[in-house]
């Protein structure tokens, strides 16, 4: 009796000392030029070691740090100009990264790209990509660049849209050597000044997605087409969505590679200004050129109340974005979203004082359109005057199977607010394969701490142990991170006034 005793206490030792290894957390020391201000990206892992780019006051420079987190050196970018620089993105392979970036030299616009290694070297001549004539100073992106899933294709565009009836999109795609595949030149109409496009993607073949729609007084979508360029195509194929009496909110896409296939999904209404009802989504069948299925799933009352929070049972989903779509192994897909909202002393926001929905998404003013960018490049981070206060609440996840039934869904309850910005609220989702790992600050005895919780294949929702190592002092911006391996996961902090940087690791 006393050797079973003995083994089970053991074994329990043994459980929770593998719990509490679960996820280890290391943060890179605070350096006195990371201030709060300073600009970042997190570039990912090469040759081992953790890359990312910062630039404060016209400087440029990217940090090294090995898997301690311990800073192995700091590199100047002197490549790139001091003055007028636009943008920079990034593109990271397993020994080398691409930074292609922007910037105006009097009434030109250059976008260049340079092949740098995993010590942060330059090892390559810089490569100009494309030029453009402007005649005025602009600030604004004239270049978007995004990369297919297997990073095999890379696209550099432009969209000019000075004359508002006729817009003219420039695309270049490369191979990833940067040898150019296809250059196209390609005119489309405009039918009234609220059509717009947005949603912009180049999948693993070389053709390009992107969704164009029409704002009905500049709110709801009551018009839709899937617009696609084929690689080797000098103009574009429309796709008309039959919405017929549904209005859409924001449109979102998602590439499947595997089954040539384009997801296509909103939160729809059904009169303007009304309550979210429900999803609406669209597939298209690349192969066979047509919709493989197109379908709404309308929010029952139980969702309705888990979902919630303090709204009343019609209005659950009115403070609701979809920040997730996920495509399954099987075929199906998954959606994430959160609630989010601001409050203040003047008034209560409501998606409609955005003008064309999401939060979660830069507002674009161009010259030559350029959709937005998904990091603190373009994202305002400095306290403003207006005294208001951020909220972002549940998430709510959906599951639906190949034929667009839906599975399961579920609910992550949470409470994030923070005064003047959002910063340190919403999450970040790490994709472990088996799990769907849900990051996120909460407050517990006065204190951020981040929070994991993690939903299987079924649905099911659990909140891990508390991470360890999580040093008081350390803010984390979860929203900001980036998953830089299967199971690996950058995550910016404050630490008083300056950036730094946590690495957690799923084992």
């Amino acid at each position: 009796m006393f050797s079973r005793r003995l083994l089970f206490i053991a074994i329990c030792i043994l459980v929770i000392t593998d719990t509490l290894k679960a996820q280890k957390i290391v943060y890179s020391e605070p350096d006195k030029d990371d201030s709060r201000r300073m600009v970042f990206e997190i570039i990912g892992k090469i040759d081992g070691n953790f890359l990312i780019y910062k630039n404060l006051k016209g400087k440029n420079w990217i940090t090294i740090y090995d898997n301690d987190m311990k800073e192995v050196s700091k590199i100047g970018q002197e490549f790139m100009p001091d003055e007028r620089l636009v943008s920079v993105d990034f593109f990271s392979y397993t020994d080398f990264f691409y930074a292609i970036y922007q910037y105006q030299k009097k009434n030109v616009v250059h976008c260049m790209a340079a092949k740098i290694d995993g010590k942060g070297k330059k090892i390559s001549e810089l490569l100009e990509l494309d030029t453009t004539h402007i005649g005025f100073s602009a600030n604004d992106k004239i270049y978007s660049v995004i990369t297919s899933e297997d990073k095999s294709k890379i696209m550099v565009f432009k969209i000019n849209s000075k004359n508002k009836e006729n817009y003219v999109i420039t695309t270049n795609l490369f191979n990833d050597s940067l040898q150019l595949i296809k250059r196209s030149v390609i005119h489309m109409p405009m039918d009234d000044r609220n059509d717009y496009l947005d949603e912009f993607y180049v999948d693993n073949d070389g053709d390009f997605v992107f969704a164009k729609f029409y704002r009905q007084n500049s709110d709801v979508i009551s018009r839709a087409a899937l617009a696609i360029k084929f690689v080797q195509a000098d103009s574009l194929f429309l796709y008309d969505l039959n919405i017929e009496k549904r209005y859409l909110d924001e449109v979102h896409l998602k590439v499947d590679n595997i089954r040539k296939r384009y997801f296509l999904t909103s939160f729809y209404y059904k009169e303007r200004r009304g309550n979210i009802d429900g999803f609406y989504y669209y597939i298209w069948d690349k192969t066979n050129r047509k919709p493989e299925m197109e379908n709404s799933v309308t929010f029952g009352d139980e969702l309705r109340r888990d979902a919630k929070g303090d709204a009343n049972l019609k209005m659950a989903f009115n403070d609701y974005f979809i920040r997730n779509i996920i495509v399954k192994k099987d075929g199906g897909f998954i959606i994430g979203s959160e609630a989010f909202y601001t409050t203040s002393r003047y008034n209560t926001w409501n998606r409609w004082d955005y003008l064309y929905g999401s939060p979660f998404y830069s507002p674009y003013d161009y010259y030559a359109y350029s959709p937005y960018y998904n990091s603190l490049w373009y994202r305002s981070r400095y306290y403003n005057s207006q005294n208001v206060r951020y909220h972002a609440d549940n998430i709510v996840i959906f599951s639906f199977d190949k034929n667009g039934n839906l599975m399961w869904n579920n609910v992550i309850s949470k409470d994030q607010f923070d005064d003047d910005t959002d910063d340190l609220i919403s999450y970040q989702l790490m994709n472990t394969g088996g799990q769907l790992h849900f990051l996120f600050n909460m407050e517990e005895r006065r204190t951020n701490l981040l929070n994991d919780y993690t939903i299987e294949p079924g649905g099911k929702i659990s909140r891990n142990p508390t991470l360890h190592n999580l040093d008081k002092g350390f803010e984390f911006m979860a929203k900001y991170g980036k998953q830089v391996s299967a199971r690996q996961m950058i995550i910016p902090c404050l630490y008083r006034n300056t950036v730094c940087f946590a690495k957690i690791e799923f084992n």
